[in-house]
């Protein structure tokens, strides 16, 4: 979306521009990453949204580059292509036990309590039933949303657009206890004060944090002195530090300087070995040989995102990004005519949604340059690209689909008394969005999110 505004609000070069997505809803991360009780910072998407109203500006959602069309095809409609497909899978921890049952991925179960529509439900719901007690791995603000969502009490999440079976599960949640584990210390956390400070602000949870963890070796304490952000948290973390506990249902137990080391269990995760870690001279953890057992029946890996190649681009699988020169896509350290990247594929999985902006328009400000010399699409006329899907049986949803879907949640969510509520079924997001044109395909499973 910030390489469309970017390219459509220069003058020098006229432009149009076709924004694929292989979901029937626009937007991306605004509406199936960020935690649904981050109001406004979902309501980025009113100003995506205006996007759309430039001359030349097309939506054509679902439609999967590498299933529907080739990237080969893709030059043959377009002058220039810029990749911007993420990096949407989980990190692993590389521990023994890792594949046991109720251990489970944070890119997941954002999925789910997003309404994505490829979330794997029935693994997400299967691994919450039941669960009392938490191991969330990874101190970031993914860590952090998934903490603060499992802990609220659904009067906290009464007012998200959330789908309504995650609101109803969510509610009859018998978690007691949320244990979030960083391996380094409070100060290389990489959380924002503003997502941390609210995990000591809900109404039936209260924060556990042990003083003996915010004790800092001389590596933190100089790489304190130069962050602001750290200095902040550390703040929020030491009050923490000092509160009595008031008796809520939930309890959120933030540990630093510990890893997890193995999972233990016979079908389903039952405990979480643990190993105490002290800071080198270099800031890496390293272990002590002091081990600890977590009861737990849940683990969530948020150690973070990782991307995937994509059929006929060149792919670095040490970094998980294509390869690039300021959004150039490289082969073999040679540009490739015409491809270009932006976003997490470009730089690998770091920032915040508006470091996209910037990244984004570094990438456009490449294409630009290389106006002159880019390869001419063969048919550029501006509804060949659609026509040749139409007849492969590809049931393109326009951005007026999308309006109708988006009208149809606000119904759906004044229906239950709420501002809106997520529809989450392909299916169903694709049978408001074409109507009577939409014939439903076999069931195949929850496909992979890209």
């Amino acid at each position: 979306m910030y390489a469309a505004d970017a390219l459509t609000s220069q003058g020098s070069v006229p432009v149009s521009v076709d924004i694929l997505d292989r979901l029937p809803c626009p937007f991306g991360l605004v509406r199936y990453g960020v935690a649904p009780d981050h109001l406004s910072i979902r309501s980025v998407r009113q100003t995506l949204e205006k996007f759309f109203d430039r001359p030349g500006v097309r939506f054509l959602g679902n439609v999967e580059v590498g299933r529907d069309i080739t990237v080969a095809e893709l030059h043959r409609y377009y002058d220039a292509i810029v990749f911007t497909y993420g990096a949407a899978r989980d990190r692993r921890l590389g521990i023994e036990g890792e594949e046991l049952a109720g251990s489970i991925a944070a890119t997941d179960l954002v999925a789910w309590y997003c309404g994505h529509p490829d979330a794997p439900r029935e693994l997400i719901e299967s691994s919450l039933q039941g669960a009392s007690s938490v191991v969330i791995v990874g101190v970031g603000n993914v860590a952090v949303d998934v903490t603060r969502v499992l802990a609220k009490t659904r009067a906290e999440l009464e007012h998200t657009d959330m789908p309504e079976h995650v609101l109803a599960l969510l509610d009859a949640s018998n978690i007691t206890d949320i244990h979030l584990l960083g391996r380094r210390g409070p100060v290389q956390a990489t959380f924002t004060t503003k997502e941390l400070r609210e995990l000591g602000e809900l109404d039936d949870a209260e924060v556990i944090v042990d003083s003996a963890d915010l004790v800092l070796d001389p590596f933190s304490e100089a790489a304190l002195a130069q962050d602001r952000v750290a200095a902040r948290n550390l703040d929020v973390l030491r009050e923490w530090s000092t509160r009595t506990p008031r008796g809520s249902r939930r309890r959120v137990h933030v540990r630093f300087l510990t890893r997890p080391v193995e999972l233990l269990g016979t079908a389903l995760v039952e405990k979480v070995v643990v190993e105490r870690t002290r800071l080198d001279e270099t800031g890496a953890a390293i272990g002590t040989g002091e081990l600890e057992t977590i009861g737990a029946d849940l683990v969530v890996r948020s150690v973070g995102y990782r991307g995937e190649p994509l059929a006929e681009l060149p792919f670095d699988s040490r970094r998980g990004v294509v390869p690039n020169d300021a959004g150039r896509v490289l082969r073999d350290d040679a540009v490739v005519p015409g491809e270009y990247v932006a976003g997490w594929i470009k730089r690998g999985p770091t920032g915040i949604i508006g470091t996209n902006k910037k990244d984004a328009a570094q990438t456009v400000n490449s294409l630009l340059e290389d106006a002159e010399r880019l390869p001419l699409a063969v048919e550029p006329a501006h509804d060949a690209v659609t026509t040749m899907l139409c007849a492969r049986g590809i049931e393109v949803v326009t951005f007026d689909g999308w309006e109708r879907i988006d009208a149809a949640e606000i119904a759906l969510g004044v229906s239950a008394g709420r501002v809106r509520t997520t529809m989450h079924e392909r299916d169903a997001l694709l049978g408001v969005a074409l109507g009577e044109r939409h014939s439903p395909r076999p069931d195949a499973g929850d496909p992979p999110i890209r």
